[in-house]
């Protein structure tokens, strides 16, 4: 008997500890780490990576460079500095790794070399460097970096007295795009192809003209051209949309243009045996969602074709296999980041799944991967319960090797939410719509809990079964949360995400409540504990949702789109919505944007509504927030306004925002629960 009961005590405690698990909280975002931009090396030993976590000091995210074995040994910082690194690139025989890093100056490019374990600074650069780029030979480096140029300048002022305290110069500009939400002011200037030698001297520009050359670079393997994306057509900000694949010599810096279709055209890579460039793009429709095809070309820009067509899903991050008989890439279907393969006849093979993790606020596709002259692949893996961890698909293997495990101290040691998916139907189409369901911890079914819809921003993008900081949070305040991928969602084809084209919010509403009546019939949602939220197209669909119906307890909008009017020529984009979002400009179609903005049907809420907003967001201004807050006040609705000092629009993008927006949602909610306690079913 006593084998027995000694297994009866192991379980009691074992099950005793489990229940005893803290469910997690806010300050463990602070220990919370990832992994990024993982880049394996040519012969598939090693993978080179930043290492994300936050800093609860800085309040900041931090990361810098780390080396591993692709068997998940000799685990090691790749440097002894302790500021931030990012972009790491191996050699073409792996010899070393460039990468770039903060000095007191600014960001450089550095290198390090694997045999020795010494790192070197090659570069002294007015400018951050971006697209760091090997030659095929390693004897140099190629980069983008921005030059400067100088303001217009509309009026000579007098020369002021000596020691004189007068106001500061005004700020002009003549162009089209000249702020960036999270960036404030762009200073005039454009970004340039650079190449220096690898082992340090002075840096040469290979571009010219009032044009941006930068994103992904590839180098001709003889070394004598690099290929690049820019828009170098003449009216070039106002077709913003538009980018073309070009050719430059890099002796002489003749520029060929290989491409010339109205549509974006970019990160172009050249075939290994140098025969083929490849590309994404897509024939700019002018509509609100369309796939982006991968097309392949001759050296010389003849015979362009896709080669992705079968593939109704938008393609990313392309890289040549060492044949030169096919490409990996990226893509995202049903809510899940996957990694495949397709040939040059355009044949796909589905290699990995859960590629994420690395946009930790909410469950939004993210993620890298490389791959290794022989095939082995190093990418980011996430799961519902854990953020992105290196994994590896070794060479001919049909599964994954998790090798990292970042945050198994924390997390083993917390109760976390359950994530489940659901499919139900639209009532409006009958189309299929899929959403995902997190659960408190330690859900007990015999309970009623509150129940949380949290609708994702874009609204061309998709949520997943990817690890959330949010719906975490959310279920451990006790509440079950929902979030759906409504029509217009992506990875689920063209024609699905096109649907608001020149509809939005439209049925998209329907499918995000027809989600909320599904999980009322499950057991799982009831219409007396209804609450709703969601962050810029998210508050769009909030603010919609509210105007709609009475149905939810409390609402928060967070950063929304009240009045398309105002909101699309005040933004930071404000070019960039007339004929794919709505038909025309406002001034020509004044009926069509009124009848889309969610302020329209202000006179209809009742709900208690927060309102949530950064202060210094340009992509859906405070303006819009303060919108609708003043309309509630008005009417004399239950209302507050949230204004969050310093926050862009990426409110997450500070740790400490991040909390503050899920407390003041959680704060708001639990004021008009009416279980604090989580009573029995009836």
């Amino acid at each position: 008997m006593r084998p027995f009961l000694s297994f009866i005590a192991i379980l009691c405690i074992a099950l005793l500890s489990n229940a005893q698990k803290p469910s997690f909280s806010y300050l463990d975002v602070f220990d919370l780490q990832y992994v990024q931009d993982p880049q394996i090396s040519p012969n598939g030993d090693w993978v080179v990576y930043r290492r994300m976590g936050f800093d609860i000091m800085k309040d900041r995210a931090w990361g810098n460079l780390w080396l591993i074995r692709t068997d998940g040994s000799q685990h090691q910082k790749l440097t002894s500095r302790e500021v931030s690194e990012s972009g790491p690139k191996w050699s073409p025989n792996g010899d070393r790794i460039a990468f770039s890093s903060s000095t007191d100056e600014g960001s450089e490019i550095y290198v390090h070399w694997v045999e020795t374990g010494k790192t070197a600074r090659l570069s002294q650069l007015p400018f951050a460097p971006s697209s760091l780029t090997w030659s095929p030979n390693g004897a140099y480096l190629a980069f983008s970096m921005n030059v400067p140029k100088s303001p217009p300048v509309i009026a000579k002022m007098p020369k002021k007295p000596k020691g004189a305290k007068w106001a500061d110069t005004p700020r002009i500009t003549d162009r089209v795009y000249h702020e960036a939400d999270g960036r404030g002011y762009l200073k005039p200037g454009f970004n340039h192809i650079f190449v220096m030698p690898s082992n340090g001297g002075a840096p040469r520009q290979v571009t010219s003209g009032d044009w941006h050359h930068r994103g992904t670079l590839s180098w001709a393997p003889d070394g004598s051209k690099i290929y690049f994306s820019a828009n170098r057509v003449e009216d070039w900000e106002y077709r913003f949309r538009n980018s073309e694949i070009y050719a430059v010599e890099v002796e002489s810096g003749n520029i060929t243009a290989l491409t010339d279709r109205d549509g974006p055209d970019y990160g172009p890579q050249v075939s290994p045996d140098g025969r083929y460039i490849a590309y994404i793009g897509n024939e700019d429709k002018r509509e609100a969602y369309q796939v982006r095809k991968l097309h392949l070309m001759n050296a010389d820009g003849s015979n362009k074709r896709s080669i992705s067509d079968d593939l109704d899903r938008s393609i990313s991050n392309i890289t040549w296999d060492s044949k030169s008989g096919g490409l990996y890439f990226n893509y995202d279907d049903k809510g899940n980041g996957k990694i495949g393969h397709i040939t040059l006849s355009g044949k796909v093979t589905k290699l990995a799944d859960d590629r994420g993790g690395t946009t930790l606020g909410r469950p939004y596709g993210s993620g890298t991967y490389s791959v290794s002259k022989n095939g082995a692949i190093a990418y980011t893996h996430s799961r519902p319960d854990y953020p992105a961890e290196l994994a590896i698909v070794p060479v001919k293997a049909k599964t994954p090797r998790k090798v990292t495990d970042l945050n198994g101290a924390l997390l083993d040691y917390r109760t976390l939410g359950k994530v489940e998916e659901v499919w139900y139907k639209s009532s409006y189409d009958n189309r299929d719509i899929q959403g995902w369901v997190v659960y408190p911890p330690n859900y007990d079914a015999s309970k009623k809990y509150p129940f949380m819809v949290e609708n994702h921003g874009g609204p061309i993008l998709n949520y997943g079964d990817r690890f959330s900081i949010e719906m975490q949070l959310y279920a451990a305040a006790g509440y079950v949360v929902f979030y759906p991928n409504a029509r217009g969602s992506t990875s689920y084809g063209e024609e699905f995400g096109n649907l608001l084209y020149r509809n939005y919010p439209g049925q998209d509403y329907d499918d995000t409540m027809d989600g909320v009546d599904h999980c009322i019939q499950m057991g799982i949602a009831h219409e007396d504990q209804l609450f709703v939220t969601g962050g810029s197209a998210g508050g769009i669909m909030t603010a919609w949702m509210i105007g709609k119906n009475n149905r939810f307890e409390a609402a928060v909008v967070a950063k929304p789109v009240m009045n398309w009017i105002s909101k699309t020529l005040v933004a930071d984009n404000y070019f960039g919505y007339a004929n794919t979002r709505y038909e025309g400009q406002p001034w020509e179609n004044f009926e069509h944007y009124w009848k889309f903005s969610p302020i329209s049907l202000v006179g209809n809420i009742e709900t208690p509504t927060m309102v949530m907003v950064g202060m210094n967001d340009l992509r859906t201004p405070p303006s819009e927030a303060k919108q609708l807050y003043h309309a509630l006040k008005l009417r004399k609705k239950e209302t507050v306004l949230v204004e969050i000092p310093g926050a862009s629009h990426g409110i997450a993008s500070r740790p400490s925002n991040l909390i503050t927006k899920i407390s003041h949602t959680v704060a708001w909610f639990d004021t008009y629960r009416k279980d604090s306690k989580n009573e029995k079913k009836e």
